[in-house]
């Protein structure tokens, strides 16, 4: 688990594509720092394994269906990315609730300056689009953002200087693409409400029966 709030940026050094899929490695050094192998570093967003620890990088798999799914397929050598450890146990915890299993893959429309931050306005496929909410969370290539509005094609998030400078977002163009995952909460709050939904078909809400289901 992750908390979308970046560490570094890496660089990627290589990538070796075959039949089973790729074979990655990333040029960091803050998360290097206690990173073994068998821990779980988000790149863009995307949770991979690290199988390979060096002085200077580490090398992870990835999975076909990964490469399939996610931005991580248009990487080359030379290009940078969002790194993320795995939170420990009694980390301190800035973000929002981050899995590392992208939903799809958004565009940005558009950018433009807003005060002293950056307004990212990104297209998602229309079936993400039930799960974003304004002021609700989501992750963009990764960093835990909120979402500042939606409109018919996807939303938009207002970046502060930080965050621009800290993450691949200042690389960032019209036309890019991103990893999105919308917040595992929202889904699970959704999932939720149109079982209860389901199951109380014909039968209307009462006071008792909201509370049977915990409200």
């Amino acid at each position: 688990m992750f908390t979308g709030i970046i560490e570094e940026v890496g660089i990627v050094t290589k990538l070796v594509g075959s039949s089973s899929g790729a074979l990655i490695t990333i040029s960091c050094k803050k998360v290097l720092e206690d990173l073994e192998v068998g821990d779980s570093v988000a790149v863009n967003g995307v949770c991979l394994t690290a199988r390979d620890v060096r002085n200077d990088s580490f090398v992870a798999d990835i999975m076909p269906e990964t490469l399939r799914s996610t931005t991580l397929s248009e990487l080359s050598a030379g290009k940078r990315v969002n790194l993320e450890r795995a939170i420990k146990a009694g980390g301190r915890f800035g973000g929002h609730i981050v899995l590392g299993h992208v939903d799809g893959v958004g565009r940005i429309l558009r950018t433009y300056p807003e005060g002293n931050s950056v307004v990212f306005e990104i297209g998602v496929p229309p079936e993400l689009m039930k799960y974003i909410v304004p002021k609700g969370s989501v992750a963009v290539d990764g960093i835990s953002l909120t979402v500042q509005a939606v409109s018919i094609r996807g939303f938009s998030v207002s970046i502060i200087p930080h965050t621009f400078n800290a993450t691949v977002l200042q690389y960032k163009n019209q036309g890019d693409t991103v990893n999105i995952e919308t917040d595992i909460v929202g889904k699970y709050v959704r999932e939720y409400l149109l079982k209860l939904k389901e199951s109380t078909s014909g039968k209307g809400l009462s006071a008792e029966m909201l509370k049977s289901y915990g409200f």
